[in-house]
């Protein structure tokens, strides 16, 4: 059986015919894809900066890498070069208010309780902390790739993971395998 899809309009896809609206449409399409959330905390004359951020993957498993991809724009991305050490901070559920915090382009002055290991600020009551020295940045497209070695991993707490999808937080509901899920699940 051969399943008949809808043709997808040309012109929302075709870069050249409209750049605007292929922009948009390149938007909402990659919101489409769930991410989680982390912010990447660092040391900025000798005190604790961050930016939020979803676009964070590892690269490779030997050597351990991660990834960070921030807008050539970012306020930070000139200030993780090769050999800084930053640290990525999955967040939990719990904790979008600190997500919301280091989105913005001014962080409140409000201190905030850190801790540290090997010198980099870790943000309490994230579910899990990847410390890592950036080994090379790459420029590509309008954003600056900056990758890590990892050199210390550390899960922190058990909790639901903070997701971001269609341009809003949203909350993971899952059941065991086997159990009726009955109508206490919110849908997407």
């Amino acid at each position: 059986m051969i399943e008949r899809r809808t043709p997808l309009a040309a012109a929302a896809l075709d870069p050249g015919a409209d750049p605007v609206a292929f922009t948009r449409s390149f938007r909402a399409v990659m919101g489409h894809f769930a991410t989680g959330v982390a912010i990447v905390t660092f040391l900025r004359d000798q005190k604790p900066a961050g930016i939020t951020v979803n676009s964070f993957l590892p690269v490779s498993i030997d050597p351990p890498l991660v990834l960070v991809s921030l807008r050539r724009e970012s306020r930070v991305t000139r200030q993780l070069g090769v050999g800084v050490r930053y640290a990525v901070n999955v967040l939990a559920e719990g904790q979008q208010a600190l997500s919301a915090r280091f989105s913005r382009s001014h962080v409140d002055d409000d201190p905030l309780d850190f801790e540290f290991s090997a010198g980099t600020p870790l943000l309490r009551g994230s579910l899990a902390h990847i410390v890592g020295r950036v080994v090379d940045v790459h420029a590509v497209g309008d954003h600056f790739l900056h990758i890590a070695e990892v050199e210390q991993l550390i899960q922190a707490t058990e909790a639901r993971p903070l997701i971001f999808h269609a341009g809003a937080y949203k909350r993971v509901r899952a059941h065991e395998p086997g159990e009726n899920p009955g109508d206490g699940l919110d849908g997407w």
